[in-house]
């Protein structure tokens, strides 16, 4: 039996919960959930998100490998119209900690523009992709002290793909873009091994065999209206994006099976 199987003709069932900010809702129609974003300004965050995350518990992450995640989902709008950033998987919630921790994440992952998180040498900074990271290494203090020097050499173009491929090694970075409609309903798996991570769409493989982080971490599913920018050669921008119309992302169940082998 799964460790987790939610559908949407129950409440959340524990440990999931519901968090919403601004002009956000989680609604229940036709036995699906949808997290929308409601018409706001660039003044106003907006994010609809069901999670795990236990706040003020000693234990606050569940979930390690190796496990299967199984998601049936599909977006309001397409890419370059939806707003914002969305999607599902893991992460650590480097954020919500009373000091800045640093980011582990396997998920798949949207950002429209102006987004631009350019992290694999060899995938758009925005856009509907599969995606991992792990800095949390311990040679990572050295690279953040490092950081200025670092950022100045990204800037020569004959060194940056050299440099930085290393570095995305480094930080056990990999992504690769979906090529499937977001507005239509997919089934997306994430098969997290003990080393590696495998995600696929509707059966298809997407990506195989990816640097996994350890854990353990939290299970997310958001979309909400922000934008940010972080390149190797040190651009650093975050901003809100103004939603003209409602905006969704629409689950009809989701499942994680603790202990699930992953494919082949």
């Amino acid at each position: 039996m799964p460790s987790l199987f939610q559908t949407f003709s129950q409440p959340l069932l524990p440990p999931l919960r519901t968090y919403l900010v601004g002009q956000a809702t989680a609604t229940v129609k036709a036995s699906s959930l949808y997290l929308a974003t409601h018409p706001t300004s660039v003044k106003q965050y907006c994010d609809a998100q069901i999670d795990d995350y236990a706040i003020g518990q000693k234990q606050r992450f569940r979930w390690s490998p190796p496990l299967r995640l199984l998601i049936q989902a599909r977006f309001s709008h397409p890419i370059r119209e939806l707003q914002g950033t969305a999607g599902f998987g893991f992460w650590n919630y480097p954020f919500h900690h009373a000091s800045l921790a640093l980011p582990q994440a396997l998920w798949f992952f949207y950002a429209s523009p102006p987004s631009n998180l350019a992290f694999d040498l060899h995938t758009p900074g925005w856009g509907w992709k599969v995606a991992t990271l792990d800095a949390k290494q311990p040679f990572a203090p050295i690279l953040a002290g490092l950081s200025p020097l670092l950022m100045l050499l990204m800037n020569n173009q004959t060194l940056y793909p050299r440099l930085w491929g290393m570095l995305q090694r480094l930080l056990r970075i990999q992504e690769r873009s979906i090529p499937y409609s977001m507005t239509d309903w997919h089934v997306y798996a994430l098969d997290w091994g003990q080393q590696t991570v495998c995600f696929s769409v509707d059966g298809h493989f997407i990506l195989r065999n990816a640097p996994a982080p350890q854990g353990p971490l939290s299970f997310v599913a958001w979309l909400d209206n922000q934008y940010a920018v972080v390149t190797p050669q040190g651009s650093l921008g975050w901003g809100l994006l103004a939603n003209r119309s409602e905006q969704w992302l629409e689950i009809a169940w989701l499942g994680i099976e603790e202990g699930a082998r992953r494919p082949a």
